[in-house]
């Protein structure tokens, strides 16, 4: 039931966001990939999956394939949105400009940022706290993680080459030096959050119902 109303909910906050492409946005804001490039919006798309595949295995009779994928999503799912949250609060408290202009505010309304950008943390954390959950081995974690790091990185440089356009604005302040190091910092950061994730699953839960597989 959880589950269904947690998906329901962004599925809602989704379908908010998705109808402002045709609004009086920033210039550049929806062009080439619309919202698809944004990792917010992605993570939005991914916690209606996610969300959905666990309403289905809460039915009394369910497919092997629906665990396998909750895993997977489960992974995914925990290091991103830890790392959404993290980054932009951190790069809006410097300077908003930066990650979310304030002419984004009249687009955009304070509950939506929030939904976005805030909630996410205490679903996170809530998913913890309630059930155990099996990492994969840290090695093969990490490596996971980072082909989905290269993955959408390398989507955001598509965009820039394509439409001469950086989807984060902070991205236009580097040197293509900086960006490397800059890339790699945060591929750093969710390497250490995946790493946090997994230590706070083991502390709540204990070793042998929070052991890896894999």
């Amino acid at each position: 039931m959880t589950g269904m109303l947690t998906c329901s909910w962004y599925i809602f906050v989704i379908q908010s966001v998705y109808a402002k492409r045709n609004s009086d946005i920033p210039p550049g804001m929806f062009v080439y990939g619309g919202p698809w490039k944004y990792l917010t919006f992605l993570n939005l798309f991914l916690q209606i999956v996610f969300f959905g595949l666990a309403s289905v295995n809460d039915l009394p009779s369910y497919f092997t394939i629906v665990c396998i994928l909750l895993l997977l999503l489960l992974f995914i799912y925990f290091n991103c949105f830890k790392f959404v949250v993290l980054l932009f609060w951190l790069i809006f408290a410097y300077d908003r400009q930066l990650v979310y202009p304030a002419s984004m505010d009249s687009l955009f309304p304070p509950w939506m940022n929030h939904a976005m950008h805030t909630l996410v943390l205490p679903i996170v954390f809530g998913k913890i706290l309630v059930e155990p959950h099996i990492y994969p081995k840290t090695k093969n974690g990490l490596a996971a993680l980072r082909f989905v790091s290269v993955a959408y990185l390398g989507w955001v440089v598509w965009v820039y080459l394509t439409v001469g356009i950086w989807v984060y604005p902070i991205l236009g302040l580097f040197s293509s030096s900086g960006l490397t190091v800059f890339f790699f910092f945060n591929m750093l950061v969710l390497a250490l959050l995946y790493l946090l994730g997994q230590t706070l699953n083991r502390k709540v839960w204990g070793k042998k119902r929070a052991e890896s597989y894999v």
